[in-house]
């Protein structure tokens, strides 16, 4: 399971969308008062959920998501509040059940250090927790809950989102056209990067350390992805070695797609290649003609896939098992209903 936080500042994303187009408009409509909320919001089992409670959780959402709630209009606001209502009884049904479950501190620990490993830097993975109003140790609880959460939550499913072999080979066949792919192309890069609007001097600079790499990888015959971790200003370019992986000819810019589609496997680009981006030392390290992808090749994909569905369905049975045994009061109004459909004339 997601954690509440990001779960809900996707469906925030997603619920307050339409409001942020109408925001751009010159004159924005006038708002509708705001929507009051009764305190608590809800009661769980006996346990409370405050305005306070849900306030905050909209808050955090809203900042994690970047959205302005000055440009909120308040039908959409309180559609945000149920929303969000909904996400925290289930996160209390759930954190209740998996309370008791046990989390080694290797385990937290590892996922804390996956979860930081996402972000650029230290710096910016504080900056973004300061945003979201989470602290040190409320991020720690937060890890922690939902490592139980999942925990539990994989117990109850057990083998329920397994999927037999047959299955996965029967989903390819009825698919077949889904792993259809135009001709693509796998090639590593060495990127100097050079603003579009440079100058003369900064342009030849810039194009004389692509040539320095070049000589390196051709003339020295040093390793391209060595040479690519040491000097390519490609973010992510120490852990890829420049590698771009497949692609098809429409992915990449025309200047860098034209060369890499004219080049043989295991050449390397004659003169680094100039586009928006900066100067490119482009080898192409595979190719695969237009065609259909194996079942062999996909098979991992297309397993995830439909796992991934069938955990979801046994997650959704788990929750509304929960819901329907639990003693749960929404204090919230209810959503209106949608309008009648208008009759149709003669």
């Amino acid at each position: 399971m997601k954690s509440t936080s990001s779960r809900i500042a996707g469906l925030l994303a997603l619920l307050l969308l339409p409001c942020a187009a109408v925001a751009q408009d010159d004159k924005p409509a006038a708002k509708t008062a705001e929507p009051e909320l009764p305190d608590p919001v809800a009661v769980v089992e006996g346990e409370k959920i405050s305005r306070a409670d849900l306030q905050e959780a909209f808050n955090r959402a809203l900042a994690s998501s970047g959205i302005n709630p000055d440009e909120i209009e308040p039908a959409q606001k309180m559609a945000g509040y149920r929303e969000i209502l909904d996400e925290l009884i289930v996160d209390k049904l759930v954190s209740r059940k998996a309370s008791s479950v046990e989390i080694k501190d290797t385990d937290l620990e590892a996922e804390i250090g996956r979860v930081k490993s996402q972000f650029p830097s230290e710096d910016v993975f504080k900056a973004e927790m300061q945003k979201a109003g989470e602290t040190d140790s409320s991020f720690r609880d937060t890890v922690k809950r939902m490592l139980q959460q999942q925990k539990w939550m994989q117990d109850q499913i057990g083998d329920k989102a397994a999927v037999p072999e047959a299955d996965v080979k029967k989903f390819y066949d009825e698919n077949k056209k889904e792993f259809e792919h135009p001709e693509l192309v796998r090639a590593s890069h060495i990127l100097i990067l050079t603003p579009e609007d440079a100058d003369e001097k900064t342009v030849a600079e810039k194009k004389k350390a692509a040539d320095a790499a070049l000589e390196r990888v051709t003339t020295k015959k040093e390793d391209f992805t060595t040479v690519a971790k040491e000097v390519s200003e490609e973010p992510g370019a120490k852990e890829s070695g420049g590698d771009l992986d497949f692609f098809p000819k429409d992915r990449m810019v025309p200047e860098f797609a034209n060369a890499a589609f004219g080049m043989d496997k295991g050449e390397i680009s004659k003169e680094p290649v100039r586009t928006k981006f900066g100067w490119h030392v482009i080898k192409v390290t595979d190719r695969k003609p237009a065609g259909s992808m194996p079942f062999d090749e996909v098979k991992q994909q297309v397993t995830s896939y439909l796992e991934g569905s069938k955990r979801r369905e046994a997650v959704r049975s788990v929750i509304d098992g929960l819901r329907s045994d639990a003693e749960v009061e929404n204090k919230l109004p209810a959503a209106p209903k949608p309008a009648a459909p208008a009759p149709k004339g003669n």
